[in-house]
C-alpha cells in the first residue's frame, strides 16, 4: 500500500484538520466529538441541513459545508458511519430555530445511526426531518443496504435542498424538495480498479488488469456483473441505458447529466464519457438543461466513473442555478 498518510488510524482526523485550514472562510471544525460545520452556524430562522457517513468519498459530504448547501457534515472513519453522538452535535450546532433536514445515503449504518440523533435531538426540542437518498440503479439490496444504494444523486439533493433552505423554505418545504429530487434522480457506476482503505491496507476487491465492474458501489460492494474492459462508448451506453428505463426518461424531457469520477479517474476520460452521454441522450430527444463533471463523489483511489441523470423541472433549475459557496461547489456569489 502506498499512500500519503502518517498513522492509518489518524487519517479522518488530520484530513479534516487539513480541511478546516483550508477553508478556515467557509467551515469550522469541532473534534470531541468530530464534525465540520458552517462558519456562521447557527444562521437564524433558517432551515439546518446536516449530512455525513463514511469519510473516502471525498469532496462529500465536508466540501458541501457552506452558503447554499450543507450546514454541517459529519464524517465517519473510512467507509464507516458516524456514530450518533456527533450527529446530535452537529445537529444542535446549526438549528437556527427552523428545524433540521438531515440527508442520509441508504447505507445501513447511516440510517440507524442518523435515526437515532434524530431522536436524541427531538428530546431536546429540536425538529428533524430525514431524507434518504436511494438513486442507484444497479442493484436493490447489498452488502450495506436494505433496497437501492445512495449514491451521486446525493451531491444534487445536497445543492437543490441547501439552495431552498438558504431562501428562507420552511422545513417541510425544504423537505419535499429533497425528496423530489432524490424520486427523480437516477444513478449507475463502474469500476475499473478497486481501492485501498488504509487500515485495512489491502485492495477491497480484485479485478484481473482486463476484467471491470459494473454497478459498482461506492465502497467497492459488488454490482451486477463483471465483463471485459470495452471502448468507452459501449461502457456509457451500459450505465445510461438502465439508468432510462429507470424512472423512465423520455423525449422532451430536460435533465442534469452529471458524470462523476470515482477518485482516480482522469478529466479527460470523464469528458469523453460526457461526449457520448450527451449525444445518446439527443439520440432520444431529451434535453441536457444543466451538467456536472469531476470527481464529487468518489470511493478513495478507485479508478471508474458514474452517470447520474435528474430529471428536472422549473424549480429545481432555479435553485441549481442558485448561488453557492463551498469547498467544491461555488458559484454566483
Amino acid at each position: 500500500m502506498k499512500k500519503i498518510i502518517n498513522d492509518p488510524k489518524r487519517v479522518v482526523d488530520e484530513s479534516v484538520a487539513g480541511f478546516a485550514a483550508a477553508h478556515a472562510d467557509l467551515v469550522r471544525v469541532e473534534y470531541d466529538p468530530i464534525f465540520v460545520v458552517r462558519a456562521d452556524a447557527p444562521v437564524a430562522g433558517k432551515v439546518g441541513l446536516v449530512s455525513g457517513g463514511g469519510s473516502g468519498h471525498e469532496p462529500l459530504h465536508a466540501g458541501y459545508v457552506g452558503y447554499g448547501m450543507l450546514d454541517a457534515a459529519v464524517p465517519g472513519a473510512v467507509f464507516t458511519s458516524p456514530t450518533p453522538d456527533p450527529i446530535l452535535a452537529a445537529t444542535k450546532a446549526v438549528d437556527g430555530g427552523a428545524g433540521v433536514l438531515h440527508i442520509v445515503k441508504n447505507y445501513t449504518g447511516d440510517v440507524l445511526n442518523f435515526e437515532t440523533a434524530a431522536d436524541l435531538a427531538a428530546a431536546e426540542g429540536i425538529e428533524v426531518r430525514a431524507v434518504v437518498t436511494n438513486d442507484d440503479v444497479a442493484v436493490k439490496d447489498s452488502l450495506y443496504t436494505a433496497g437501492r444504494r445512495g449514491v451521486a444523486g446525493t451531491v444534487l439533493v445536497e445543492k437543490i435542498a441547501g439552495a431552498a433552505a438558504q431562501r428562507g423554505d420552511s422545513l417541510d418545504e425544504v423537505a419535499a424538495v429533497a425528496e423530489r429530487v432524490n424520486a427523480n434522480a437516477r444513478s449507475m457506476g463502474l469500476a475499473l480498479t478497486p481501492c485501498i482503505v488504509p487500515h485495512a491496507g489491502e485492495p477491497s476487491f480484485t479485478l484481473a488488469e482486463d476484467e471491470i465492474e459494473i454497478g459498482i458501489g461506492i465502497h467497492g460492494e459488488p454490482g451486477r456483473e463483471r465483463i471485459k474492459l470495452e471502448p468507452a462508448d459501449r461502457l456509457v451506453d451500459r450505465l445510461l441505458d438502465p439508468i432510462l428505463d429507470d424512472l423512465p426518461f423520455g423525449s422532451g424531457d430536460r435533465v442534469l447529466l452529471f458524470v462523476n469520477g470515482m477518485g482516480g479517474t482522469p478529466q479527460l476520460e470523464l469528458y469523453l464519457a460526457y461526449r457520448r452521454a450527451a449525444e445518446a441522450l439527443g439520440e432520444r430527444g431529451i434535453e441536457i438543461a444543466r451538467s456536472l463533471v469531476g470527481n464529487y463523489i468518489t470511493a478513495l483511489e478507485m479508478q471508474g466513473m458514474s452517470i447520474t441523470l435528474l430529471k428536472l423541472d422549473d424549480e429545481m433549475i432555479q435553485l441549481w442555478d442558485a448561488p453557492v459557496q463551498t469547498a467544491a461547489l461555488r458559484w454566483g456569489r
